[in-house]
């Protein structure tokens, strides 16, 4: 197993979670590294603890894994898992979606070590997509 940082994508919709992992994967990330955990038990809109939890264990290549939710449930349920499974090196990430998730993944792709992965996906809600 390759050593690389581990990203989780946590959304309602399995579409878009799938949707931003593909688009990591053609970005560069390394495959298997991003998982997408989205959608409820049933394929339905909401969130699942054992999807979760599932894509944790999965995106642990042994480098840390961060976990990026996308709003409201997916916060607490991602919470929820990192709290009752805790897992060595597993970062909770509060970041937008898509912007975070491509600079976490596209710097997780270069070997980066975790700190530097969570705070390139932190530090996208301080980039603007224009000049106004």
């Amino acid at each position: 197993m390759d050593a690389t940082v581990g990203i989780v994508l946590v959304s309602h919709s399995a579409k878009l979670a799938e949707g931003v992992a593909e688009l990591l994967e053609q970005l560069g990330a390394r495959p298997g590294s991003v998982v997408a955990a989205g959608g409820g038990p049933d394929g339905d809109l909401g969130t699942s603890p054992d999807l979760v939890a599932e894509a944790v264990a999965r995106a642990d290549r042994g480098a840390g894994v961060v976990v990026i939710p996308d709003i409201g449930s997916a916060v607490l349920t991602a919470r929820l898992v990192l709290e009752d499974e805790p897992r060595d090196g597993a970062v909770l990430v509060d970041a937008p979606f898509v912007e975070g998730a491509v600079a976490a993944g596209v710097l997780a792709a270069t070997g980066a070590a975790l700190d530097a992965v969570v705070a390139a996906a932190r530090e996208a809600y301080t980039v603007p997509k224009f000049q106004a």
